[in-house]
């Protein structure tokens, strides 16, 4: 008899619900303990319950699809994961931070407006939220010469403790811009984007920091978040896997910075990131925008190689691996004609997930089309962050993670910046599997865009010579994204993008309205690693409104 693999997925699951020992107590302790452990399984399972949940409402045709990708790719569907274990950490004293900011405080301040209404001054569910802040001294580091501060934000309610690392502008922080950086995974540090692409210092192979003169803090204070939580130096008890809940956590932590040090919530604020912040971003954004009293005066956001509609995207994965993304082919003819022949298969469930935005719709798409789409061109052996390169070194293609790694897990460090992690990691891969069995992978959260488009800019970047998410599909999602815009961007031409200094071509940007494309030329996943000049005049340009609106 054929038992259903999406049965067997639940069964699976159930299974690996954590088990906790207990040494032996008094009874009171008893019940205690108990009545924690009770809370903290039902945090640990609330994603089984959604699975559980989806699959009483399961129609025949998604289960078919579900076993059916199964059995083409058990390997990949073995890996299914829901839990990711807490990582080990050591709370530190109170008296270790320099500033405490407590969100029930913040909360509890009403404000008249202007139709003489009482009114909380900022909105948002904040209680359970409180930020923890230390100065860093930038000595102790060498990282950078100007002030910096690094910290917790926790969320005593769901025991969720993100980690940030902030650094003012080394021009004019009074009046220059605040920039989020995110990296994406997901389950990856920023950590990374600090010393490895657009931070103040690189760490090389002697693990020491190196100066950085093409740093995104040259003319803006940065914030380096490591988010969601079990990632970086973050930790938690509970467990984050879709994109929508971790936008809660952000904006909790801006609202908070930007209350405990006002003089920076003045300037323009702005998102920036790469990768799986191609889904992070707009639902961010979304979140900060649809709180009407805010502290987050945001007023741009900025994607980098993201991934945010597979459905146009993943159609370009054969174009950029054969050729015809303006580097040499990497894959045969044969491989090729395959890719092609996947395709139809791969959007239709894409447009599957799209239509449910089910799980039991968006886990199949994504095993599907990552195995028939990216698989051919993982299996070449070259880097899938830059078509011109072999992957070497580490599963990621850079030794640089390792240094980072390395250093970043020195007892002076942690110390310096205030790390309770047991160890840091650069990426945690079930957090990657986490997302992808939520079914986050596929979600259509370009959706979001156009109404972001309707308040604030989007700027969209793409390295020429990334793989993974590059500059043909992200070029496609843009053109083929459907809002008020959309024909006048359509016809917007790619102009060339130059260096303002000597007239260098730097790549070729397309404008209209609020919404604008740059590829920059020569530049990989992480395009501030390749082309760190040309990144820093991008972000230069646009933070100074050049392809932004005039008012």
């Amino acid at each position: 008899m054929k038992v259903l693999t999406s049965a067997l997925l639940i069964g699976a699951a159930s299974a690996a619900v954590p088990q906790q020992q207990q040494p032996l107590m008094s009874s009171e302790t008893v019940n205690d303990v108990l009545q924690s452990a009770s809370d903290k399984a039902s945090s640990w399972t609330k994603p089984l319950e959604n699975l559980q949940h989806e699959l009483k409402h399961l129609t025949e045709e998604a289960r078919a699809t579900w076993d059916e990708v199964a059995l083409m790719f058990p390997e990949s569907m073995s890996q299914a994961s829901f839990f990711s274990m807490p990582k080990k950490h050591t709370k530190r004293p109170a008296s270790h931070w320099d500033f405490h900011t407590v969100g029930k405080d913040v909360q509890s301040v009403w404000v008249m407006n202007e139709d003489g209404e009482q009114q909380r001054e900022i909105d948002g569910n904040l209680e359970s939220f409180n930020l923890r802040t230390k100065k860093v001294d930038p000595g102790s580091l060498g990282v950078d010469k100007v002030k910096q501060y690094s910290g917790y934000l926790d969320n005593e309610e769901d025991d969720k403790h993100l980690f940030y690392w902030f650094f003012e502008s080394r021009n004019d922080p009074e009046n220059d811009p605040v920039v989020l950086w995110l990296n994406g995974g997901p389950g990856c540090s920023s950590l990374t984007g600090l010393f490895m692409e657009l931070g103040p210092s690189f760490i090389n192979e002697d693990r020491e920091v190196k100066f950085n003169p093409s740093s995104w803090n040259a003319n803006a204070s940065v914030i380096f978040l490591d988010q969601p939580v079990n990632v970086g130096y973050s930790y938690s008890g509970s467990s984050v896997s879709n994109t929508v809940a971790a936008g809660k956590d952000v904006y909790a932590l801006l609202t908070l910075f930007f209350k405990q040090f006002p003089e920076y919530a003045k300037q323009s604020f702005h998102i920036s990131g790469e990768s799986y912040a191609g889904h992070y971003i707009p639902v961010f954004a979304s979140e900060i925008l649809s709180h009407k009293n805010r502290n987050i005066n945001l007023q741009s956001v900025l994607i980098g190689n993201g991934l945010t509609d597979g459905l146009t995207q993943y159609e370009y994965y054969r174009p950029m691996a054969c050729g015809d993304g303006g580097w040499p082919a990497v894959l045969d003819e044969s491989e090729c004609t395959s890719m092609d022949n996947a395709l139809p298969r791969c959007q239709s469930l894409i447009q599957s997930c799209y239509n449910s935005e089910s799980v039991w719709s968006c886990v199949p798409a994504s095993i599907y089309c990552n195995n028939a789409m990216i698989g051919p061109y993982q299996r070449s052996g070259r880097n899938p962050y830059d078509v011109r390169k072999d992957c070497k070194g580490n599963s990621l293609c850079y030794d640089e993670l390792d240094w980072i790694q390395e250093y970043l897990n020195k007892d002076d460090v942690m110390e310096a910046l205030g790390a309770e992690v047991d160890s840091y990691d650069s990426c945690n891969f079930d957090i990657n599997r986490n997302f992808l069995f939520q079914g986050d992978w596929m979600q259509p959260f370009h959706r979001l865009v156009p109404g972001i488009l309707e308040e604030i800019p989007v700027l969209v970047y793409a390295g020429d010579a990334d793989f993974i998410c590059n500059w043909l599909g992200n070029l496609a999602w843009t053109t083929e994204l459907e809002w008020p815009g959309q024909k006048a961007y359509a016809k917007a031409p790619l102009d060339d993008f130059k260096l303002e200094e000597d007239g260098t071509k730097l790549g070729s940007v397309k404008s209209s309205g609020n919404f604008t494309f740059i590829r920059v030329h020569a530049g990989g996943h992480m395009v501030p690693y390749d082309q760190p000049v040309a990144s820093l005049e991008m972000l230069n340009r646009w933070l100074s409104g050049e392809w932004m609106p005039k008012a």
